[in-house]
């Protein structure tokens, strides 16, 4: 739909609508009213008539030549007093009717002009006005033909626009499409228009945007991975020192410290694996396409967590029943893993992990914790890496603020999605959503297929 067309349209018949009004509010300032100009016109016949053969007649056949003119016309010409033609008219032809000039009446068809001045064709004509009714007035007609010609100009106008518009609004969807593309990550797409075109200025700065921002990324991805790699060196020597040393001071004083610096070095060591997942996330277009059970999948990451969850009361709920997502089982164990150690982290008590179908048949995977919650101004940084909602990092807290930008990343690799939400429980409920597998929705369509064939309606049992 071409949008710009379609506000550019009315604005457009307004436009001439309005100029047409003016035109004829300046010719009636300047140059007298245009419609009393075209019914005189009109009727310049009956009005030649009375001019030219009954006001030329002498005073004796005066009367007779307009009886005569009553006879031989469809017009229908009579005698009426000044004062009753004077009050039937506006106030503005008045005294033009008083100084005996012709005054028309365009609704009304007709024209009045006094008789005589001075009384000299027969008694009393200086009080009486003659009254010309059935003229061949139709100023609607010239009022249609203005409006026929209005029509075609704002039709001649109105094509080039529609052109314009068009080849303008194909133009605008064609950068739309790009920024589309470059919020989704896709910094490689380029914004593709003509170079005469209105946008193109526009559409160079947004590829030149692109570009910049690409090549800041890709360098970021580059440092960082290169940097965890030539860290991961002098970490395995330094564990092999400490572990030497730790040996060799077995009971000594500075044992303690020794064995907080190895500490520090695993979480050093943490830490770089947990960059290079992140770069590895990063550099990766979409995860790979394999049918994961979803209840199993759920139930390994419980296992695997039990270490932290063995101080929460923990449930595991689902409802799903035997249905697969389509993707990476390492990636979305990994995901799953990470919000199931950052409620373990947070939460007083308790932790729920639940699965279960939504609306759209997509896999909805919540995990719920009794801890502080996150404040919704929040809720969307906490996916940022390294951001932390308890800005001090003991060991206490622990964690670098990788785990949910990494579940954040695994997600969107999946084509799902993964936001936060006030818990049932007191806390924060993580809602990891993916779309059911391609292979599944295949089988559920065909199944109502057959069902739909025989004459039933039945959807296929979750």
């Amino acid at each position: 739909m071409n949008r710009i067309f379609l506000r550019i349209f009315p604005l457009t018949l307004l436009a001439i609508a309005a100029a047409a009004l003016v035109v004829y509010g300046a010719i009636r300032l300047f140059l007298g009213d245009p419609l009393e100009d075209i019914a005189r016109k009109q009727a310049s016949g009956p009005i030649f008539l009375l001019e030219h053969y009954i006001d030329q007649a002498p005073q004796d056949e005066w009367l007779a030549r307009l009886n005569r003119v009553r006879e031989i016309s469809n017009l229908s010409l009579e005698l009426v007093p000044v004062d009753t033609a004077v009050a039937a008219l506006p106030e503005d032809k008045r005294d033009a009717l008083r100084r005996g000039e012709l005054v028309l009446d365009i609704p009304g068809r007709a024209f009045l002009r006094r008789v005589d001045l001075k009384g000299e064709r027969y008694v009393g004509s200086d009080e009486e006005v003659l009254q010309v009714l059935n003229l061949p007035i139709d100023v609607g007609l010239e009022l249609k033909i203005e409006a026929i010609r209005y029509g075609i100009v704002a039709l001649f106008l109105l094509v080039p626009i529609a052109y314009w518009s068009r080849m303008h609004w194909r133009e605008l969807l064609a950068l739309s499409k790009a920024a589309d593309a470059f919020g989704e990550g896709r910094l490689d797409v380029r914004a593709q228009v003509r170079n005469g075109a209105a946008v193109y200025p526009l559409a160079q700065r947004m590829n030149q945007m692109a570009e910049r921002i690409d090549s800041l990324m890709s360098a970021q991805r580059q440092l960082l991975h290169s940097v965890s790699h030539e860290l991961r060196t002098p970490i395995a020597r330094l564990e092999f020192a400490l572990e030497l040393l730790a040996d060799r001071m077995q009971g000594a004083p500075e044992e303690k410290r020794v064995r907080a610096m190895e500490e520090d070095v695993v979480e050093l060591k943490e830490l770089v694996n947990e960059l290079l997942s992140l770069t590895r996330l990063g550099q990766a277009e979409q995860a790979a396409a394999e049918p994961v059970a979803v209840v199993p999948l759920l139930q390994s990451c419980a296992k695997r967590h039990e270490h932290v969850l063995a101080s929460r009361r923990f449930q595991l709920i689902e409802s799903v029943g035997d249905c697969d997502v389509a993707g990476d089982p390492r990636l979305l164990a990994r995901a799953v893993g990470n919000l199931l150690a950052n409620a373990a982290k947070y939460a007083h008590s308790a932790v729920e992990l639940r699965a279960e179908r939504g609306a759209d048949g997509s896999i909805v995977i919540t995990v719920d914790d009794d801890g502080p919650g996150i404040p919704e101004a929040e809720r969307e940084r906490v996916f940022e890496p390294f951001y932390r909602l308890d800005r001090s990092r003991d060991r206490s807290t622990g964690g670098f603020g990788l785990g949910l930008a990494i579940a954040r990343k695994a997600a969107q690799l999946h084509a799902g999605t993964i936001s936060v939400e006030e818990s049932p429980l007191g806390g924060a409920r993580f809602v990891l959503r993916l779309p059911a597998s391609t292979h599944e929705v295949a089988y559920k369509a065909a199944y109502e297929a057959a069902y739909k064939a025989a004459g039933q309606k039945k959807s296929l049992p979750v």
